[in-house]
């Protein structure tokens, strides 16, 4: 058995908390989101909890369960019995907090708005970037470095350096996800650094200002590439999140019952 790839790859190099983190925050995800829809359309058991007429949103339970969690794990180190139940806790904090990342980023209630969704498109990053590390990628991809290049500091900073600057020109160009998926993966970060920028990104608005011909192509691109895959995102969003309800800002009223919004 220790010589299979359960124990090589993920027991010995300690990855085993990370994985009951992950599976646990994904989990977790799953069951909020189901409860959530079922409060929505009034249906089943579940209700909000509201003591004393307040509501208490899931994202004050996560912020306990990863204090708890995280403290823990970081004091028992990566391996051992304890561990592994605290990272299980930290993934099911952290997958609580991160479903209401809206309402934490707009400090309004927007879960069934539109806005709402940039927290199902937040736990997939994280789901997706976890999933990177777990398949033995390292942050910046310091880890494809043999003995001899990891003796030289130099070397290591350099790598670090330019991959860095492909991250934060791709974020400059306003592509986000592509440049935090870079941080791990060197070829994303490299391709988001050299294509286009995005229309309405800080690169486009000073460095394309004077380039007509440069904007009328950003504006092709970005249009054909919404075009072609924005819908099938928002799809995907709606599947795993439920359909927003009708929105026209952060902060207003969303026509749904107070009482079947969410947990």
């Amino acid at each position: 058995m220790n010589d299979g790839w359960w124990h090589r790859d993920i027991v010995e190099p300690g990855k085993l908390p990370l994985l009951l983190a992950l599976l646990a925050f994904v989990v977790t995800f799953a069951v909020t989101r189901l409860i959530t829809r079922l409060i929505r359309a009034g249906r089943g058991p579940f209700r909000n909890i509201s003591p004393g007429g307040l509501h208490v949103h899931h994202v004050v339970p996560g912020i306990v369960l990863m204090t708890v969690g995280g403290f823990t794990v970081i004091a028992g180190g990566r391996h051992g019995f304890g561990s592994a139940v605290a990272a299980a806790v930290f993934g099911a904090g952290a997958a609580l907090v991160l479903d209401e990342f809206a309402l934490v980023l707009h400090l309004s209630d927007v879960y069934w708005t539109k806005e709402g969704t940039k927290s199902v498109e937040i736990v997939l990053v994280v789901v997706a970037l976890t999933g990177l590390l777990l398949a033995g990628f390292a942050p910046f991809g310091v880890n494809g470095l043999d003995d001899q290049e990891l003796r030289s500091r130099g070397t290591v900073i350099l790598f670090v350096g330019v991959r860095l600057l492909f991250c934060l020109i791709a974020l400059v160009k306003g592509k986000l996800r592509l440049a935090v998926v870079g941080v791990l993966v060197p070829f994303v970060a490299l391709f988001a650094a050299v294509r286009l920028a995005r229309p309405g990104s800080p690169w486009a608005k000073h460095l394309y200002r004077r380039r007509p011909r440069a904007r009328a192509r950003a504006a092709r691109r970005a249009y054909r590439h919404d075009r072609r895959w924005s819908r099938l995102r928002l799809k995907a969003i709606d599947l795993i999140g439920g359909t927003p309800t009708a929105h026209t800002g952060a902060g207003t009223d969303t026509g749904v019952d107070p009482d079947r919004r969410d947990a």
